[in-house]
């Protein structure tokens, strides 16, 4: 067999200059052998390399020199990482599974590969635990033998006598690649297997296979069946004694062990120091730096890190200051240009903005009595999200109104009319102590405190809001079936009104949708009276339609965002279809509802038109009383904008994004107080960071590449454009969307932005760790992604942090979408308990170091 080209001797390496460079493609047809390998490069200069070994028989030389004998070899090179014992929980468990059942054979007087390959699948035959297996295995012997190289299942004349997979050690040098001769791991699968199984054999002595093979003393085969978990795969469990053998002082040890106990406790022992090498920590001080570290973790949020004021805002200012600039020149000047990216997703964020922005305006024209109408809102989404745009520290985020802060304008309309407060000034008193509150968390650095919120608290929290647009969009469509499916039926019956069922959806509901639907314009036919039969059918048929609508706004835009991984178009054209798969899909069923099936009426938003845009609320009228009032719900409000806007930051600035220009969460959040004091003084809604745009509007702006692991394909991304244009862009055409209102902004169906946001949750949901090990819940284990998770923390505490997540997450569910409204109201105070719920109470059901490898990045 040929492997290796350097030789060791007492401990030490010496290289052979004839042997210690790589494959030589020209020797072939000189020498006897030849050698295709494949190395894996660790974190240092050692490395694995998987080898693949050719030994020719002089018999089989003179056959390859026939036209008929001649045959082809396909190769492969992987890099394999050094097992790291102090994370990987399998580098244990391997090893454990091993000393249980050990098959160790010391002293092999066998000569030749064969023979010992040999003897070692006839000890694991015979091992105890394989008795009942016995029959079976020794029958497939000769296919196990056959598996091991590449002549199976091959003609004769075609035959290579070739090791089909191996994991080597070797030693990159500026000469070449030197190869430890000593030892050799042979990795098999086979589906005549049931379960894995290893076996070591010392050799008595030094064996020479062939190039790179010169000095073979240890031999280690690996077998395992092929359908079974990414973890524990033959090439990871060759990867966990590969790794071990690496070290030629554990290897001396080995000669020197006489039985085979003493062969395991040298196991053992090496399992503990390469634990405390990849620490990186001698044992005598390992607990005393951990100690340290610890107290240096509880020390991170100390008083003195809230002072001196503003230091986290010039902080921002210094770090993005300089690349200010950038933002407006990346992509339009210079070789690598993304003019074309630039414009799709500004149209993506129009939509994506412009829609929500309809729904809330007509929700809150709905609640506020005309007060806060669909101009308003869309007006004040354009002022504060152009703002934002072009003086914000990360303009990746994107603002919107969102239904928390509809719920507060609706409580707050609640209030008034309780009271006898006039509306605007007390909304307006309420968003002055809402931004007053946001000014001082940011000048005393309270953002610092969101460094508190892990992984997977954000994603429990981000989770959540995907779910709320699902089933918003579910309840939405429910309303639309008892109204226009069912409701027809009771009209027709029992001579109900239109306008009483409407009142009926007056009620406050967990979410914006369902109030919503109560603001539909019925049309003049259906306020009039007509036949039963004529009315039930057109109600029954807009009912379906409607959910044809919806259904088809999802099924087409989530068609076009995959279609980028599609063979077909240019890769180019590609990628446009799904930059722009949300306003294709948007206009696509718009024309579709209102000229496809225009003798159908469909649900409409309700519209008034604003008197006047810009009117300041006059303040003085309010009494101290309710000042007081306004304050009490201003500071609740300013929590919800605080884990709203730091949360979503936090989500976009996430490493896997690779953003390089940094971060200004400080100088963000005082801006974010500047625009709604603005806003609330003109009563235009409130606004922050939503989710899941800001990520999506991340993700449009990726390149983003394919990879594949261990059989798994995953995205990543490589970079992202880190611009203003696109949210300055959008933020523009918002504005200049108030000359289409009412016509033909109206005529966009209510079931196409039903769609839309099933189609944002869906989206938003790919890369929601907590949504795949929900998953993986329902998956075969054999189906598992070699994610770092799953390679450092034990199956059953992935799925037991899991179960505890998705508690958290109906606790949040239970407040967040209660239908009494002041317990909304102190949902933010939920998300703030979820903090010591990850640092207090889940520590005492997982292990730390558990919690702290599934709430790392990578």
């Amino acid at each position: 067999m040929s492997h290796c080209g350097y030789s060791e001797d007492a401990g030490c390496l010496k290289c052979d200059k004839d042997d210690a460079s790589e494959t030589h493609e020209d020797s072939l047809g000189e020498e006897a052998f030849d050698t295709i390998n494949s190395s894996i490069v660790s974190g240092e200069s050692i490395r694995f390399l998987v080898n693949v070994n050719l030994e020719v028989q002089p018999a089989q030389a003179v056959e390859s020199e026939l036209p008929g004998g001649c045959g082809l070899l396909h190769t492969s090179r992987k890099y394999l990482k050094l097992k790291n014992f102090e994370e990987e929980i399998r580098a244990h468990r391997d090893l454990d599974g091993f000393l249980d059942q050990a098959s160790i054979i010391l002293n092999e007087t066998a000569t030749s590969l064969d023979d010992v390959l040999r003897a070692m699948l006839l000890r694991l035959v015979h091992r105890p635990s394989n008795l009942e297996h016995k029959y079976k295995l020794h029958c497939n012997l000769e296919h196990l033998m056959a598996v091991l190289f590449t002549d199976a299942e091959t003609p004769t004349e075609g035959r290579v006598h070739l090791l089909a997979d191996t994991i080597q050690g070797v030693t990159a040098t500026v000469t070449g690649v030197q190869y430890q001769q000593s030892w050799l791991c042979i990795i098999c699968t086979s589906k005549s297997l049931i379960k894995r199984e290893v076996c070591i054999s010392r050799l008595l002595r030094p064996q020479n296979w062939g190039e790179n093979c010169c000095e073979v003393r240890f031999v280690i085969l690996v077998l395992a069946p092929p359908k079974t978990k990414s973890t524990k795969t033959a090439t990871e469990v060759g990867r966990t004694f590969a790794t071990m053998f690496l070290d030629i002082n554990f290897r001396q040890k080995l000669l020197k062990t006489r039985t085979e106990e003493e062969f395991k406790e040298a196991l053992v022992y090496q399992r503990q120091l390469l634990t405390m090498t990849d620490q990186g920590l001698n044992p005598s001080i390992k607990y005393s730096i951990s100690s340290i570290c610890i107290q240096k973790s509880h020390q991170l949020l100390q008083h003195k890190n809230f002072f001196p004021v503003a230091k986290g805002i010039r902080e921002d200012f210094a770090r993005r200051f300089p690349v200010y600039s950038l933002d407006f020149t990346d992509g339009i000047i210079g070789k690598n240009k993304a003019v074309g990216k630039y414009i799709t997703t500004t149209l993506f964020l129009y939509f994506a903005c412009l829609l929500p922005t309809i729904a809330f305006g007509s929700l809150n024209d709905e609640n506020t009595d005309g007060a806060i109408d669909v101009q308003k809102t869309i007006a004040g989404q354009s002022i504060g999200g152009f703002l934002y745009a072009l003086f914000s520290g990360q303009p990746l985020v994107v603002l919107l109104t969102t239904a928390p802060l509809a719920l507060y304008t609706h409580v707050i309309r609640g209030i008034c009319d309780d009271y006898n407060l006039d509306f605007n000034t007390f909304y307006a008193c309420t968003g002055l102590w809402n931004s007053f509150f946001l000014a001082f968390y940011a000048f005393f650095n309270f953002s610092l405190i969101m460094s508190l919120f892990k992984r997977s608290t954000e994603e429990i929290i981000a989770l959540f809001i995907s779910m709320t647009f699902v089933l918003d969009a579910v309840k939405g469509m429910v309303k639309i079936f008892q109204k226009y499916y069912f409701g027809s039926r009771i009209i027709n019956t029992e001579h109900i009104s239109v306008l009483s069922l409407l009142g009926l959806g007056t009620s406050l509901n967990t979410s914006f949708h369902t109030a919503l639907n109560t603001s539909v314009l019925a049309s003049p036919p259906e306020l009039d009276s007509v036949s039963n039969h004529t009315h039930e059918h057109t109600s029954r048929e807009t009912a379906m339609l409607s959910l044809f609508i919806m259904l088809g706004t999802l099924w087409l835009s989530y068609t076009l965002y995959q279609f980028k991984k599609s063979p077909y178009l240019h890769p180019y054209m590609r990628e446009i279809l799904s930059d722009c798969a949300l306003p294709i899909s948007v206009l696509t069923f718009s024309l579709i509802c209102c000229y496809g099936f225009r003798e159908i009426k469909m649900s409409k938003f309700r519209y008034n038109s604003s008197e006047s845009l810009f009117k300041i609320a006059e303040m003085q009228s309010l009494s101290l009383g309710a000042i007081g009032s306004a304050m009490g719900l201003g500071f609740l409000l300013s929590m919800l904008f605080f884990i709203e806007q730091n949360l979503v930051a936090a989500l976009a600035n996430a490493p896997e994004n690779r953003l390089v220009k940094g971060t200004a969460y400080h100088w963000d959040l005082l801006l974010i107080a500047i625009i709604n004091m603005g806003l609330s003084l003109f009563g235009m809604p409130w606004i922050h960071a939503a989710y899941p745009h800001s990520p999506l509007h991340v993700r449009a702006l990726a390149v983003v590449e394919e990879r594949v692991e261990n059989g798994h394909i995953y995205e990543t991304i490589v970079n992202v454009w880190e611009t203003r244009l696109t949210t300055l862009g959008a933020s523009i055409l918002v504005g200049f969307s108030l000359l289409l209102l009412p016509n033909p902004l109206q005529w966009i169906p209510k079931p196409v932005l039903y769609g839309l946001f099933l189609y944002i949750a869906l989206t938003s949901i790919d890369a929601n760790q907590l949504f795949e090990r929900m998953a993986l819940l329902l998956k075969d284990q054999a189906s598992y992604p070699p994610t770092h998770y799953i390679r450092r923390v034990p199956q059953r505490k992935i799925h037991y942090f899991t179960g505890l997540q998705v508690l958290q997450l109906l606790l949040l569910c239970a407040f967040g979408m209660s239908p009494v409204p002041y317990m909304k109201m102190i949902f933010p105070l939920i998300m703030m308990a979820m903090i010591p719920i990850r640092y207090k109470l889940l520590p005492r059901i997982i292990e730390a170091k558990y919690l702290d490898a599934m709430d790392a990045e990578h």
